[in-house]
Parts: structure tokens; sequence; C-alpha cells
């Protein structure tokens, strides 16, 4: 058994690019995003208790609403991107060959 993983001779590996720059930076997007995005129902909620708002009753409710829905599109948007950069760098990984199966009833050329 030569091994597992036979690399495909004479295959060059692409080098890293942008896909790991981005992949590295997801976390601290995810984070920062999801912060920038909380600030609108602490802002109405600051309102509210300053007394800076007349309808105080129903509007933190529809600003805790619209930055929910924010706030799941950011990481639905960041998912994707991952999804994609992961894919691109697998592409970019070395080429496997594999193994050679012989089947009993191919027919001879």
């Amino acid at each position: 058994m030569a091994g597992l993983f036979n690399k495909l001779p004479g295959f060059q590996q692409t080098p890293a690019g942008a896909e790991r720059v981005t992949l590295r930076s997801l976390p601290r997007i995810a984070w920062l995003g999801t912060l920038l995005l909380l600030l609108p129902s602490l802002l109405a909620r600051v309102a509210i208790w300053l007394e800076f708002s007349i309808e105080s009753s129903s509007m933190p409710g529809m600003v805790d609403i619209y930055v929910l829905s924010l706030i799941i599109l950011h990481w639905t948007v960041l998912l994707t991107v991952g999804i994609y950069a992961f894919i691109v760098l697998v592409m970019k990984g070395p080429a496997y060959v594999a193994d050679p199966y012989p089947m009993n009833d191919a027919d001879e050329i």
C-alpha cells in the first residue's frame, strides 16, 4: 500500500490569497458588525429613558425587530462568504489521485 493520499505528480500548488485573509477576519467582522447593529436598539432605550420620544411604548419593539432581522442577515452573509472562502481554500490545495480499481467485467481494449 503506497499511502492513503497519493498526490498528483507535477501538480503546482497555488499560493494562498485573499481567502485566508477573509477567513481570519470573519470572527472580528461578526463581532463588530453585531455590536454596531445593536446600537439602534440601545439608542431607542436611551431615548425612552431620557424621554426624547413621544411614542415610547411601541418604538423599542419595532426597533428590536428590525435590529434582529439585520443581525440575522449579517450572520447569513458572513456564513455565505465563509463557505465561499473555504471552498476556494480547499480548491487551491494539492491534487490527489485515486487508487485504480480493477473492474472484472470491463471490456478489453
